[in-house]
């Protein structure tokens, strides 16, 4: 491993290591997808995602992370990111988006995903199939020479193309390994050919927040969520991937992403 202008660039047998963390974090979050109710609360939900990822052999990210105190972040309706996990009871027709990490044996996975509750607008989850299609056209768009921010234009534009939507630009992806938030940010807008060079060993987490009114937002007293200013609602995806000579890794994915890359005509590159 060496770092490179603040990169962090990791052996195979690093992303083998960051792999096993990246299955901890999708299984907990498909359990957790399957799992969300109305009249559960998100500190429920929270307690659940530790037991998975501690009797996974892993540990939390975001416990004590800053002084966060949940294992996940549950965020519902226009709260964007960073919800902290407490007595908030989910209701039916809720949007809860719920970003997890895992740690094993020094290195990190993290991922997110937005789960419609109950009976929940069409809008709704329109906003969610939107957010998630662009963050997988940030993938595709990934190419070992290629430039960080060929991912960012790739997610805007994809956006852009649905309708009218906010893409929140104060929070973004970002590089992940031996920390769960490492440099190079990734934008989920702008030019395509900036940025550090998408090289093998390079791991990222890409992570679109895209909201149905204006991308405005503020943060609670708390310190940690942050809301729409309009009250609109919000979605967020997120996967860590990496591009091995093969191709496309999303090592959240619990098929590397796989089927998904096949659709998109992407080559898959997990062993």
């Amino acid at each position: 491993m060496f770092k490179e202008r603040g990169v962090e660039i990791k052996t195979p047998e690093q992303i083998d290591l960051m792999r096993r963390a990246g299955l901890v974090v999708g299984q907990t979050l498909e359990l957790l997808r399957t799992s969300v109710r109305p009249g559960m609360t998100t500190l429920e939900l929270d307690r659940l995602a530790e037991d998975i990822i501690r009797s996974s052999g892993a540990t939390p990210s975001f416990k004590g992370y800053h002084g966060f105190t949940g294992s996940i972040c549950a965020s519902v309706n226009d709260e964007v990111v960073h919800g902290i996990p407490g007595d908030r009871v989910i209701e039916d027709g809720d949007v809860v988006s719920i970003d997890c990490g895992a740690i094993v044996e020094g290195w990190h996975g993290d991922a997110a995903v937005t789960v419609a509750v109950g009976d929940v607008p069409p809008e709704a989850l329109e906003l969610m199939r939107v957010t998630e299609e662009a963050m997988w056209r940030g993938f595709a768009a990934a190419r070992l020479g290629g430039r960080v921010t060929d991912i960012s234009h790739a997610v805007e534009s994809y956006v852009r193309s649905q309708g009218d939507y906010g893409i929140i630009e104060e929070y973004v992806g970002h590089g992940i390994g031996s920390a769960m938030h490492q440099p190079p940010n990734v934008p989920n807008y702008g030019r395509p050919g900036k940025g550090p060079r998408l090289v093998e060993g390079l791991a990222l987490a890409v992570e679109p927040m895209i909201v149905l009114g204006d991308p405005a937002t503020h943060v609670l007293a708390d310190d940690w969520t942050v809301l729409t200013d309009d009250g609109s609602l919000a979605a967020h995806f997120e996967h860590s991937f990496t591009i091995t000579p093969q191709g496309t890794w999303i090592l959240t994915a619990l098929d590397g992403g796989e089927a998904k890359l096949a659709d998109l005509g992407v080559p898959f590159g997990g062993r």
